[in-house]
């Protein structure tokens, strides 16, 4: 009896680490860069705003605004569109990891939180349009796939990110309208945790669902989500339970000085950057020359004004919502009401840029910018040399200003 006591206390204690405590920064950081190049190596890399744009696009043709002919993404339901997919998957793990932690509560926040969601959510719609992607496509993995566009989305959600902090600052000081109003409605703890069960179960009856599924045209299509939705799921997970945000990565050194999230964030860049270099890459023995992954897969046409403009505009606005692209997303998945109205607006105003510039070809055109994959430039070693060396500026930057407070922000 003893022995199965005390296996039960190590079944507890691992429960706890797993689904319970906060994850170390650094830790969550290294795993949602490992998932990244698992989703990447099984299809293709993950992104936030491909999904909020989808719905945004459902959105849209459901008001009578859009035909099934003037979105792409309209072409398959939100079940079976992969960014779709990945939107959905991510935030089931979220769900999944708040409800086994005991986290999870409908969360309404002070009135004037409401006006700044519908706010932000435009905001971060438009610069997503414009840099190519959220922080994740137009940043995170932009980088992390070799490609120039992600610098220059990078350039200006810096400055984004420092101006948005100082509207919350002047917000504080001067408006006090909207200031009430917040409650939380509690989920019991025992209640919680057969949702997340279930939710579970959920997840694997859909990748279930999807590798047996036989009926059309998209067959072979749907037999490969199983993967991509688990994977998601897992990157939901990961960033719940480590608190994972990229824009507190640019917020915090500026803010209290804190950098473990900054430092967090440029790790898991090179791990990606370097996952994708090894798929990207054309080894001769291996698929005729083929590469795994399409070398041109995250290159956009946003190395430019475009990205620079539109990394500003998405810093600012990730700044009023309290959450990134992906921070949005698995704050949804913990009940956080702000959030959920934040993603219709992010969706509703991506879809109508996307539509404007794709209707004028913005991005073909080089309006915005360039298209550049950076090995095409100075080859896989310098690449990787470029981003390991972004990096490690980034980390000394940040860990020299926690120790002398230079860049902090007064309010």
């Amino acid at each position: 009896m003893e022995d199965i006591k005390v296996l039960w206390q190590k079944i507890r204690q691992l429960y706890k680490v797993l689904c319970q405590e906060e994850w170390n920064a650094t830790v969550t950081g290294i795993i949602v860069a490992l998932l990244s190049v698992l989703i990447m190596a099984w299809w293709r890399p993950w992104g936030a705003v491909g999904a909020v744009r989808n719905w945004g696009d459902w959105i849209l043709m459901y008001a009578g605004l859009y035909d099934s002919e003037m979105a792409e993404d309209l072409t398959k339901s939100i079940l079976y569109n992969t960014g779709s997919v990945i939107g959905l998957g991510f935030i089931g793990g979220a769900f999944i990891s708040a409800c086994l932690g005991g986290q999870f509560a409908f969360r309404f926040p002070p009135v004037r939180e409401y006006i700044k969601a519908v706010i932000a959510g435009i905001l971060m719609g438009i610069g997503a349009a414009l840099a190519g992607g959220c922080n994740i496509g137009g940043m995170y993995n932009a980088i992390g796939n070799l490609a120039a566009n992600g610098f220059a989305m990078w350039v200006g959600l810096v400055p984004g990110v420092i101006f948005g902090l100082w509207l919350l600052y002047k917000e504080m000081e001067h408006i006090s309208w909207g200031s009430g109003g917040s409650w939380t409605l509690e989920i019991p703890y025992f209640i919680q945790w057969i949702f997340g069960i279930a939710a579970v179960v959920g997840l694997i009856w859909a990748a279930v669902y999807y590798a047996n599924f036989d009926g059309d045209d998209y067959t072979d299509y749907i037999n490969s989500l199983p993967a991509i939705v688990v994977i998601a799921a897992g990157l939901g997970y990961a960033m719940q339970r480590g608190r994972w945000c990229m824009v507190q990565g640019f917020r915090e050194p500026h803010m209290t000085g804190d950098c473990k999230m900054a430092k967090s964030v440029a790790l898991s860049i090179l791990i990606v950057a370097i996952g994708a270099a090894v798929l990207k890459y054309g080894v001769p023995v291996r698929l005729d020359g083929e590469p795994i992954l399409d070398p041109m897969n995250y290159v956009r046409g946003t190395f430019g004004w475009g990205g620079v403009v539109g990394g500003f505009i998405f810093g600012v606005g990730a700044m009023l919502a309290g959450g990134c692209g992906s921070g949005t997303l698995w704050r949804v998945g913990e009940g956080q009401i702000k959030l959920w109205l934040v993603v219709p607006f992010f969706g509703i105003s991506n879809s109508l840029m996307l539509t404007w510039f794709n209707t004028y070809k913005f991005e073909a055109k080089g309006y915005l910018g360039s298209f550049v994959y950076l090995p095409d430039v100075m080859g896989y070693g310098y690449t990787l040399a470029l981003i390991t060396g972004c990096m490690a500026l980034w980390y000394l930057v940040v860990t020299w200003n926690e120790d002398t407070n230079k860049l902090l922000l007064p309010m």
